[in-house]
């Protein structure tokens, strides 16, 4: 069967190419065409165009870049519509992927999700339109399967979280090795995940290494993302004790001792390496000002909305500063904090639902694309 599937962020890249390892082993002749990054690129088929020039972040940000966006928009129709899959599969990116199931649904191309849209969040009215251009959704928070059911009564399909796979299937690494090839000596790691997007790392990465100097007993390492280049982190370095790591993150969270991690899904990968964590954010102000006014959450890291309590400490916009930053990584050093913590983590994992969540998905859209048509 001929598979198309959208990923618009790294994140994205990592759960489709799962999905897409999964699906060879169920469907030995699938096809694949996407958007995407290197992980989907690897386990094969066409790479229409590559996340990196997909990904723009905040209100005003998407604003100033509306004419790529439709320009996207308008080539992604037009391959679909020349690829003729069996199956359109939408992984989260959802300003995007709406818009293309819309037209997908008129055209007749069953569409899958995977990986939500976080209507839970923000744009609740969005449900309508999972539920006209939606043929399946495959969800990954437990807390989700009730928002869409019990709320929405629209059915849909908790798979598990696919990081549970992804951190279970990663190779290990010899921490001695690690720390010899990077140069690192004896003493405890600290993590700095600024995040993926140019527009955030300069953001949130002077003010973390800002604190670097406070704890000389310690060494920091700055996770970087699989579609930056070093240059553009070096910039940014002008203390010791601080070094750079490219498209490892998973290996270097395997050895930290604590992290400071931008919001998003590294809150919590972080969490599943049980790394004592602090998530930050922080955006420019126009956007956070009109975040504040349509966002219903009482939290922003994933860790925190899915035990459903402030497991983890979030420093955002005025709060992240090298102040509060120094106070709360200070915190998670200390021995009774980091205990608490861990049997935080130890519950969340619980509540994520184990693993296999490609392979379930992906037998589930096959199952689908096997029934007889009505």
């Amino acid at each position: 069967m001929k598979y198309y599937i959208i990923a618009g962020e790294a994140s994205g890249d990592l759960h489709a190419s799962n999905l897409m390892k999964a699906l060879k082993l169920k469907d030995p002749a699938a096809d694949f065409r996407f958007w995407g990054g290197e992980l989907m690129e690897a386990q094969g088929g066409v790479l229409v165009k590559h996340y990196r020039e997909l990904a723009f972040m905040g209100f005003i940000e998407v604003i100033l870049n509306l004419r790529t966006i439709l320009k996207n928009i308008k080539l992604c129709k037009q391959d679909i519509e020349s690829y003729q899959p069996d199956a359109l599969i939408f992984i989260d990116y959802p300003g995007f992927n709406m818009r293309i199931a819309k037209w997908a649904k008129l055209k007749g191309i069953p569409t899958h999700y995977y990986i939500s849209p976080q209507l839970w969040a923000w744009k609740e009215n969005r449900i309508k339109d999972i539920k006209r251009d939606v043929d399946a959704m495959y969800v990954i928070l437990p807390f989700e399967k009730d928002f869409y059911e019990r709320k929405h009564n629209f059915p849909v399909h908790f798979v598990g979280h696919p990081l549970i796979d992804a951190l279970s299937n990663r190779p290990l690494i010899n921490p001695k090795e690690f720390r010899r090839d990077l140069g690192l000596d004896a003493r405890p790691i600290i993590a700095l995940l600024p995040g993926s997007r140019k527009q955030e790392i300069k953001v949130m990465l002077s003010v973390m290494l800002s604190v670097v100097i406070d704890f000389s007993q310690y060494q920091f390492v700055i996770a970087g993302a699989p579609n930056q280049d070093e240059a553009f982190y070096r910039r940014f370095i002008k203390q010791e004790n601080v070094h750079l790591l490219l498209n490892k993150t998973y290996d270097l969270l395997s050895v930290s001792f604590a992290a400071l991690v931008t919001s998003g899904t590294a809150t919590l990968e972080t969490a599943l390496f049980k790394v004592p964590e602090v998530v930050c954010y922080k955006g420019s102000r126009i956007s956070y000002e009109i975040a504040k006014r349509v966002i219903k959450l009482k939290y922003i890291s994933l860790v925190n909305l899915i035990l459903d309590r402030e497991a983890v400490t979030e420093l955002i916009q005025n709060e992240f500063n090298t102040k509060r930053l120094s106070q709360e990584l200070s915190r998670i050093l200390n021995h009774k904090h980091r205990e608490q913590l861990f049997s935080e983590y130890y519950e969340l994992e619980q509540k994520l639902g184990g693993k296999g969540a490609s392979a379930k998905t992906a037998e589930l859209i096959i199952a689908q694309l096997k029934k007889d048509p009505e």
